[in-house]
């Protein structure tokens, strides 16, 4: 959102422009690599919160990157990013981040995406301005990772698929699904993809969370509030099933080959506090291709149990997965990750709003971090939008299902056109 004109620019105004967006010159990706003197990418970390300080970490964790440049609405968050990470990288010596290259307001996302300092922008900002910001740094000829949701409404995924034709050949376009990247699940994957359970005939998926405790924020303006506490806001997540959820859906797609063709479901706030309008819960049905039918269900309400898991049942077999449990495929083909006896890897993680867990997912990240630069330095450029946009479609019918209380179907969904508008100045936070 632009303050030339001192007036709001929401995303309608942006998406308007984003056919012209395509025939802007895009950067050399060569000309913002690593010099040879320093080969070590340049990052720059595009909303300060808990999840980009995880993603940064594991990238400057490669060996192979370096944080250079922090962007946020807010100089709080700026501040402790800059105190967290100078102590950690110069513990491995690496200069701390230059006051310069710390970009605060309205217009910080074009100011580190055009950074002739920046090689790489991580985005993990709220997902309703994944679009605009993928846009700005795709323009900018910036290798991008960019956290899921990539989108909140179909319209925005038009737009992150325009982002992914102009980066196509020229620069790693990389989505944030790790799943797909931890040695459990891409073995076990591997083997239902080889045949283990025969053809695949329904399956299930979890998401059992704890509702996310943020700070009241008593001094802030309404606002201030909401963007601080985005999780909370169904515009600016996209709703739980878009934006954590999704994790589960993206498997399921990953694990058929396929993205359902219908869905229906229900949900409700019911079981939460009155300070969002987020769903507590959703029940989904999704119906995929050869009538594969995928029941989903997830809540994020109170402080009790956690869990997540999803399992497969097939003419040969029964797949079952875990964030923290056993990873086994059952029946003709028995394999059991670890070699171990599934009753042996039941865990007991804990949630997490910033995406760092352990158990199955330990090198989730690491593994997902390194493939990401090596794509860079190998000139093996990823481009995920695609994926990126099939799941989050994929969750945006379902949520719509429960909205509406009927049957919708991807095509439907994905051909809409449809676009949530924010109500937010973010000229006030200049």
């Amino acid at each position: 959102m632009s303050e030339d004109s001192g007036k709001k620019m929401g995303r309608r105004e942006f998406m308007g422009t984003a056919a012209a967006a395509a025939s802007f010159m895009i950067m050399a990706p060569q000309l913002v690599r690593g010099t040879a003197a320093n080969s070590a990418l340049r990052v720059g970390l595009l909303g300060c919160g808990g999840r980009g300080g995880a993603d940064a970490t594991y990238m400057i964790e490669t060996g192979k990157a370096r944080l250079v440049a922090l962007a946020d609405l807010f100089q709080d968050k700026l501040d402790a990013a800059k105190a967290h990470f100078d102590k950690f990288q110069q513990a491995k010596g690496i200069p701390a981040i230059e006051r310069s290259l710390m970009f605060r307001g309205p217009k910080a996302y074009q100011e580190i995406a055009h950074s002739k300092e920046v090689d790489v922008v991580i985005i993990t900002t709220p997902p309703y301005f994944h679009p605009q910001h993928l846009a700005e740094v795709v323009t900018a000829g910036k290798h991008v990772y960019c956290e899921k949701p990539v989108a909140v409404d179909p319209q925005g995924c038009v737009s992150v698929l325009d982002s992914g034709r102009r980066a196509q050949g020229r620069l790693s376009l990389e989505v944030g699904f790790q799943l797909r990247n931890a040695p459990p699940y891409v073995e076990q994957v591997k083997r239902i993809h080889e045949g283990a359970l025969g053809e695949i005939v329904s399956g299930e998926g979890h998401y059992y969370a704890t509702w996310p405790k943020l700070p009241d924020w008593p001094n802030a303006s309404p606002d201030e509030r909401t963007i601080r506490n985005w999780y909370y806001s169904r515009i600016l997540s996209g709703d739980i099933i878009v934006e954590q959820n999704i994790h589960i859906i993206d498997v399921c797609n990953w694990t058929l080959n396929a993205h359902p063709i219908k869905a229906s479901a229900s949900g409700s706030h019911k079981g939460r506090p009155d300070n969002g309008d987020v769903y507590g819960h959703y029940s989904v049905v999704f119906e995929y291709p050869n009538g594969v039918s995928i029941t989903f269900g997830s809540t994020q309400i109170g402080n009790n149990k956690w869990e997540v898991g999803w399992q497969f049942f097939g003419t040969k077999g029964v797949s079952e997965a875990h964030y923290s449990g056993p990873v086994a495929i059952y029946g003709e083909n028995a394999w059991t990750w670890g070699g171990g006896k599934p009753s042996e890897q039941q865990g007991q993680e804990q949630f997490s709003t910033a995406g760092i867990f352990h158990d199955n997912l330990a090198q989730a990240d690491p593994e997902k971090k390194m493939s990401f630069v090596n794509s860079i330095l190998n000139n093996q450029y990823h481009n995920q939008a695609a994926q990126g946009v099939e799941s989050a479609l994929s969750c945006m019918m379902a949520r719509e299902a429960a909205y509406r209380g009927e049957e919708v179907t991807y095509e439907a969904i994905a051909t809409s056109g449809e676009h949530w508008e924010d109500d937010i100045d973010l000229n006030q936070f200049a």
